[in-house]
């Protein structure tokens, strides 16, 4: 049932610590342990870590990989640990709201490492590799400078758990001693968030649902388009009433965040809706586009 999701930068002990749980999950409270690593992900596609992170097509076929093991293995009996970088927010966000619709519990663990220390024993990975004498660990593959550094210092987007899908948020450097009473409390101890419309199960949407939902959603971000090209200040929907893009979200706004937003929403309510939501829909978007661009 619940999930762990591990994020941390390059070689900062993250499958470490993903064995380090299985074991204490198994062996003190028998739970079955599934761990979903990013590095055996890439192994079974076929492509190694500067082809990956450096082509973002290949990169997103990981990630969606990556997600939809987790979806389809959380809310079972047992706990799943995705292994990797995760360091993109919306994707911590879409697992989030993946766990929630299952009425799950989850917490983040984040491995952190001084960037120097890290480089060293890459380094020691690439001599190691170099001369044909290194470890057959597909875990142990080295990351090469680019890589390296992009993920380090420029692509990483740390969790805050001030952000409620990266709460619980659990931090740890490679000599401290990870609290597994803690983690297991917030997992096994703790309720579920409760269900919301984005979240919920109920039954699947007739066609006229599915008619509604996108035309309904296009018209939303065309008006909210038109507006910041005309430079309003808001925009309101008098159909849905008290409904409003308010100044300091319509700063926010850009096609493409607009875009992404909108097919994350599509996504989220053709899984998990009911039928009499369909009129309620439009003030659905809008609150979503509201809370979201503003987390």
């Amino acid at each position: 049932m619940p999930l762990i999701i591990i994020c941390g930068t390059p070689v900062s002990g993250k499958t470490t610590r993903a064995r380090e749980l299985k074991d204490y999950f198994e062996n003190t409270h028998s739970k079955q342990v599934v761990i979903i690593s990013e590095d055996e992900a890439l192994h079974k596609l076929g492509y190694d870590k500067e082809s990956m992170y450096l082509d973002s097509q290949k990169e997103k076929r990981v990630r969606g990989y990556l997600k939809s093991e987790a979806i389809r293995l959380v809310g079972k009996d047992n706990v799943v640990i995705l292994d990797g970088s995760n360091y993109i927010k919306g994707y911590r966000y879409e697992l989030y709201c993946a766990s929630k619709a299952s009425k799950s519990t989850q917490c983040t663990l984040y491995t952190i490492r001084f960037h120097q220390d890290a480089w060293e024993d890459n380094q020691k990975r690439i001599k190691a590799k170099e001369e044909g004498n290194g470890n057959t660990d597909i875990h142990t593959e080295p990351y090469t400078e680019e890589v390296f550094n992009a993920l380090t210092k420029l692509r990483f987007e740390e969790p805050n758990s001030n952000n409620r899908w990266d709460s619980p948020l659990f931090t740890v450097q490679p000599t401290d001693t990870l609290n597994m009473d803690a983690i297991y409390d917030v997992l096994y101890k703790r309720k579920p968030p409760p269900p919301n419309m984005s979240t919920q199960n109920p039954p699947l949407s007739s066609t006229n649902f599915l008619y509604e939902l996108d035309s309904t959603t296009q018209a939303i971000a065309k008006r909210i388009l038109e507006a910041k090209e005309f430079d309003a200040m808001d925009v309101k929907f008098p159909e849905y009433p008290g409904c409003t893009i308010d100044a300091g979200v319509m700063q926010l706004v850009n096609p493409q965040n607009l875009l992404r937003l909108r097919r994350q929403f599509l996504t989220y309510a053709k899984m998990n809706h009911s039928n009499e939501n369909a009129n309620k829909i439009g003030r659905y978007f809008i609150q979503y586009l509201n809370r979201t661009l503003m987390d």
